[in-house]
């Protein structure tokens, strides 16, 4: 991971600051704040401030004027009520800013999720950085053959190499042009809005991300899918360790009732309910397409 010693300064200065609060805060989330969890190779993420915690999430749902007196087991079980049922409002009551640093083609995927407050790095007034993403070698794989937008079988050799090298040359070689454009004396004195436009897509830019919980449970339930993206994974991934630490009730409920879920169709359960009861059920007979055949057969065998 790629800091300027002024930014390791930054935040280390700020991560002694201390301010008194009347409001809940988490001591798992507090140790974390402004430390930036490494990903990928030159990429990070931080919790910068958050809202709220599991308490937070069960006022709400109560409308109550404190945070109660109920064991803590009953807020779980309400947690987990909520959860299961998709009451989204009360997760909405808590919130999370994240600093993250990503590659720009990740970063494009990731603003999909538009739920969500972003304020990105910008290359019209500053000048990005010369860092790039280059894949590990485990991480270099070919096209998947049944999957239009997934990975099929890592790269071995020779081959592998020649397309790292084909990567890291494209990249520096548009950023040394990148540089000429931006350049007055020797170069082109180019704006910098048009010299960006010649980069690469895994040069790295920033943002800060701020979202609230209920939006940050559909981006990790998606993001954390073993068909997502790898590179966007490992940011959901850190993300995941955070979310245990700010909301622990309602990260083991994501786990149970959302990320370790599945969803049967009307059609599923009918063939569910059908094999329960001893009957014999083909593909060709149950109403389902082949792909909603494998997919259902897959969960069912885990």
């Amino acid at each position: 991971m790629s800091l300027t010693d002024a930014q390791r300064a930054e935040i280390a200065a700020h991560a002694q600051e201390t301010s008194s609060t009347r409001r809940p805060t988490v001591p798992a989330l507090e140790a974390m704040l402004y430390d930036p969890q490494e990903v990928l190779d030159h990429g990070f993420l931080r919790v910068i401030d958050y809202m709220g915690d599991d308490s937070a999430i069960v006022q709400a749902a109560r409308v109550s004027y404190g945070r109660g007196t109920r064991k803590v087991s009953e807020d779980a079980g309400l947690i987990r009520y909520l959860m299961r049922h998709r009451h989204s409002s009360p997760f909405e009551m808590c919130e999370i800013k994240f600093h993250v640093k990503l590659p720009i083609f990740i970063a494009r995927q990731w603003i999909r999720h538009r739920m969500a407050s972003v304020n990105e790095y910008s290359a019209r007034y500053s000048i990005l950085d010369s860092e790039f993403y280059l894949p590990a070698p485990e991480h270099m794989a070919a096209q998947s053959e049944i999957n239009r937008q997934g990975r099929g079988a890592v790269l071995e050799g020779a081959d592998a190499a020649a397309v790292l090298d084909i990567l890291r040359d494209d990249a520096m070689r548009t950023y040394r042009n990148y540089e000429t454009m931006l350049d007055t004396d020797e170069g082109y004195g180019l704006a910098r809005e048009l010299a960006r436009i010649n980069l690469t897509l895994n040069t790295y830019t920033q943002w800060y991300w701020k979202i609230d919980l209920h939006n940050l449970m559909h981006f990790l339930a998606l993001r954390l899918d073993p068909h997502a993206q790898y590179e966007i994974r490992a940011y959901a991934e850190v993300m995941l360790k955070i979310l245990h630490a700010w909301v622990p009730q309602t990260a083991s409920a994501f786990e149970d009732y959302r990320r370790g879920a599945v969803t049967f169709s009307a059609g599923m359960m009918k063939v569910l309910r059908s094999m329960l009861a001893g009957e014999a059920v083909e593909r060709a007979d149950s109403g389902l397409s082949k792909r909603e055949w494998d997919e259902m057969m897959a969960s069912l065998k885990g």
